[in-house]
């Protein structure tokens, strides 16, 4: 349960990063130009609108590296661990079937006799 939840903020978070991210125009543009047009009067100025977009993707990149980090702590964990590699059940099994008696001749003879 409280994995989901973890799992669900993340992608919302990451999903609100990606927004941010794209407002902002590396030469300038972008959202804080558009506002910035009019000096004063605009939503904050250039200046403010371009401090509240950096400090809201470092915010968000810390949180979402947060969640994550926390959303492996709420994993389910089982007590019962498999020590044994694929490879080593492998070499068992050809074991065990290495020990399985050779047929016998009158399987063997049943087995000739149905195919002529």
């Amino acid at each position: 349960m409280s994995y989901t939840l973890f799992l669900v903020l993340i992608v919302i978070v990451a999903l609100l990063l990606i927004l941010i991210i794209m407002v902002q125009n590396p030469k300038g543009g972008g959202l804080s130009s558009s506002f910035g047009g009019q000096g004063s009067q605009s939503l904050g100025g250039v200046q403010n609108t371009t401090n509240f977009l950096d400090k809201s993707t470092w915010t968000l990149a810390i949180a979402l590296f947060a969640l994550i980090l926390l959303s492996n702590f709420s994993i389910a964990r089982t007590d019962t661990i498999d020590t044994k590699s694929e490879i080593e059940n492998t070499i068992n099994d050809r074991a065990v079937l290495d020990q399985v008696p050779a047929s016998t001749d009158d399987q063997t003879a049943t087995f000739q006799d149905s195919t002529n």
